[in-house]
């Protein structure tokens, strides 16, 4: 089989028309979904740094079902039974947002906690000393400095969640790998379009890892 590959036929050309589309929603999921996930991750985690049982068990629960099950799985049921439980269909875009902001925010919020965690106690101390609320303390004292300390941890989530949109395929959403696809079947080549998507998702994470790294010492020296 390798040895009928031809690759030489593809241009940008043949491809822009079917991958450009998938392209913009892989990435414009990923940064939602990098958002949302944050967001609702920080909340979490808040709520498990609380000390207050009614707010730690339901976002601990959350978080260990989360991280326990397959994101694919998590699709498929977000897909299935929000439609279900409305009485209409929302579309295999807008699940997919749906699952990977909830999905995703159970792993930022075990980065955001580790984060918060990570703050020297005196800092905590030194903000509760000038009178500073707990909500204060955490917003103008704690939070920024974990945030800084997270940064890479955060991009590198973000990398793993940019792999991950490609599972969308089973919904049927229509993403960078679906338009590789696409373009296979209509040319003829499935083998080489898939060949081309995977280096094309080689080349996009290496770059954003070589970029974490970078951050990462840039962090370090500010430290």
């Amino acid at each position: 089989m390798l040895g009928n590959l031809d690759l030489s036929f593809f241009s940008w050309d043949l491809l822009a028309p079917f991958v450009i589309k998938g392209f913009i929603f892989s990435i414009w999921l990923t940064v939602v979904a990098t958002i949302g996930g944050i967001i609702f991750g920080t909340i979490l985690a808040l709520m498990r740094l609380s000390g207050k049982s009614f707010l730690d068990i339901p976002a601990a629960a959350y978080v260990n079902t989360m991280r326990s099950i397959p994101l694919v799985m998590v699709l498929l049921w977000f897909f299935l039974l929000i439609p279900f439980a409305i009485g209409r269909p929302i579309g295999a875009e807008v699940s997919a947002i749906i699952t990977f902001i909830a999905f995703e925010a159970a792993y930022f919020s075990e980065i955001v906690r580790a984060g918060i965690q990570s703050i020297p106690r005196g800092q905590v101390n030194a903000g509760s000393a000038m009178g500073m609320t707990y909500s204060q303390n955490m917003k103008l004292v704690i939070l920024p400095q974990a945030f800084r300390n997270m940064l890479p941890v955060f991009l590198t989530q973000t990398i793993i969640l940019f792999q991950d949109t490609s599972l969308v395929y089973a919904i049927g959403a229509y993403d960078m790998l679906k338009g590789f696809e696409t373009a296979g079947k209509n040319l003829g080549r499935p083998v080489e379009a898939y060949l081309l998507a995977a280096v094309l998702y080689f080349v996009m994470c290496m770059g954003l890892s070589w970029l974490v790294r970078r951050i990462q010492l840039k962090v370090q020296i500010i430290r």
